[in-house]
Order: structure tokens, then sequence, then C-alpha cells
């Protein structure tokens, strides 16, 4: 039995926490938009999705440690373990505006920054000492920024969840700093993933699906942002111009992604017709879309725009799509490898 488990996690996709990401995202775009049922419904799907791999995880740190960690100290891989935090995140989130749970999101925010805290710097010093290091065209891609997303669904998280302690303020405040964290990370690393794509050669195979994540995460940094001015306390009222002028510079520059990423998909598949089949790695396209949807949805109501509206109505048609279809190739992925 031991065996049997040890092998089937071996090869365990790092970053396979997005799927919780992806759903708990569409979750919250369903809620703003007055679908509650299938939110809700979502919701519990997303709790057992996110148990399931917790233990899926678990025991590939006991049975598979040396290859968890080779992982771990991998440029490229290594950035995925981040989706754990950032899955925290949204699924706290989903029971703080969904069930109005605001003592489950703090424990969620809790546990989250803890991990978030260690994991963060573990990673960095790794990759920061390592002795051979790749190159850049080997190294950087787009799943990079869920370091990005990871810090601002602790952002998100802690601002909705504040009320609920007795240090609110102070709640408040790590978050604050934890949306403009965010959002120098951001700036910092999207320069690299720009070199890349702009001077150095590449192939349609190396434009997978987490380069969406360029523009996941400015949807969950404009998130961010319109949670702080929308909940915010202490000295956010103080900053909220420069607040919303920041998070309207993020959603305008995630905007300009959108149509970018859908040229490269079709140069992609159509073009050099990459074959389409399912990956875990899919994941990171489903949840920039619903992300951007909610997001868009929170600026509308942060801005007092409400024309904006306009986008999540037409997004949230794409996000449910997108979603159901890497639903079903997940499903039928899994069902032939248990009929082989």
């Amino acid at each position: 039995m031991i065996e049997f488990l040890q092998r089937q996690s071996r090869h365990l996709y790092p970053g396979y926490f997005a799927m919780v990401m992806a759903t708990g995202a569409l979750s919250l775009s369903l809620w703003y938009l007055d679908i509650l049922f299938a939110a809700e419904l979502l919701m519990y799907f997303n709790v057992f999705i996110f148990v399931l791999l917790l233990v899926l995880n678990g025991l590939r740190l006991l049975l598979n440690t040396r290859d968890f960690m080779k992982d771990l100290n991998d440029n490229g891989k290594g950035p995925g373990f981040f989706t754990l935090i950032a899955a925290s995140g949204v699924l706290g989130s989903q029971f703080v505006i969904i069930k109005n749970m605001t003592e489950t999101g703090f424990i969620f925010w809790l546990a989250a920054f803890i991990i978030w805290i260690i994991l963060m710097y573990t990673f960095f010093t790794l990759i920061i000492i390592k002795r051979v290091k790749p190159l850049i065209d080997e190294s950087v891609n787009g799943g990079w920024l869920l370091v990005v997303v990871s810090t601002q669904s602790l952002a998100v998280l802690g601002t909705l969840a504040a009320n609920s302690t007795e240090f609110a303020e102070v709640m408040i405040f790590i978050s604050l700093c934890l949306f403009l964290l965010g959002c120098a990370l951001y700036l910092n690393i999207i320069a690299f993933i720009f070199y890349r794509l702009m001077f150095l050669k590449i192939e349609a195979m190396s434009l997978t699906p987490p380069y969406w994540i360029s523009m996941g995460a400015l949807a969950i940094t404009t998130l961010a942002g319109s949670v702080l001015v929308l909940n915010g306390s202490g000295i956010v009222p103080e900053l909220e111009i420069f607040i919303k002028g920041f998070t309207l510079f993020f959603w305008a520059l995630g905007t300009w992604w959108i149509p970018l990423l859908i040229i490269l998909g079709v140069w992609r598949h159509i073009v050099n017709r990459y074959p389409l089949s399912y990956t875990p790695e899919l994941w990171g396209m489903a949840f920039p879309i619903a992300m951007y949807t909610v997001g868009t949805t929170n600026l509308s109501m942060a801005l007092e725009l409400e024309f904006l509206m306009i986008i999540p109505h037409v997004t949230i048609f794409a996000a449910v799509l997108v979603w159901l279809l890497i639903m079903a190739g997940l499903i039928i992925h899994h069902g032939k490898r248990l009929r082989n």
C-alpha cells in the first residue's frame, strides 16, 4: 500500500492547487453576479478539492521527500508551490464572502500567512545560493508571478477577515503592506518575463498556460486594492486616492494583456498546430479569467463606475466555459489512466 501511494504521489504537479484557485475565483464571480446557488455549489466542491490536494501533497512530502525538495529547488517548478497559499487565500475569501464566516477566514489567513513566510524565504534563498543556475529562457515563465498572486491573496483575505479580530487595524496595515509588496514584486518579475518574450526566441511549446498568470496576477492585485478601498480602515482612508490610482493602473495593464494572450494562444495552437491536451498547468489559465471578472466587479464598486459592470457580465461566460472545458479534460484524462 505504501509503495502504491509513493508511486502515485511521486510526480504530483506542485502547482495543482491552481485548480482550487480557479474554482474559487469562478465561485466568487458567480456570487457577485447573483448566481448564488452555483457559487455555493462550487464552494463545497472547492473544499473537497482543497482537502484532497492537501492529503496528496502531504503524502508526497512524507513518501517522496527528495522529489518534493528537488521541485522546490527548481526555478521552473518551485513557484508552483505558492499555489497552496493562493488557494488558501481564495478559499478563505469564499468562506467570508459567501458564508460570512469571518472567523474561518481568519484561520485560513493565519495559516497561509505562516506558510507564505516560510515558503517565500526558503524558495528565494534556495534559488539565490544555487551554484549552477539555468539561463532565463530555461527558467523564467509566467508561473513566477504566483509569488505575486499568493501575496495579493493574503492582502484580500486579511482585509476581509480583519473585523472578526481584536486587532483589525494591525491586519489592515499588514494587508496594505502585502498589497504594495505584491505590486513591487510584479513590476520586478514581469520585467524578466517581458525580456524573455521580446528578445529571446520563443517556441510554441514554451508558451505554456501559466503565462496567463501575467494577467491573473494583475486581476487579483486589482481585487486586493479594491477590497482595501471598500473595507479598509486605519491608515487606508488617508491613502485612498493613491490606492485607487494604483489599482486602476494594474487593472488597465491586466486588460491590455488579454488580447495579446489570446493572439499568442492562436499562434501556438492554430498557426503552429501545437496539440491542445489536458495538463494541470491549464488551471493557470482558468484562474486569471475568473479572477479578472471578480476584480473588475470590485473595481466598479470601489471607483463607483457602474459602466465597468458590462465587462464582468461578458467575461463570466468565458470563465465558465474555460473552467468546464478544463474540468472535462481532467475527467477524460484520469479516466483513461484508470482504464490503462
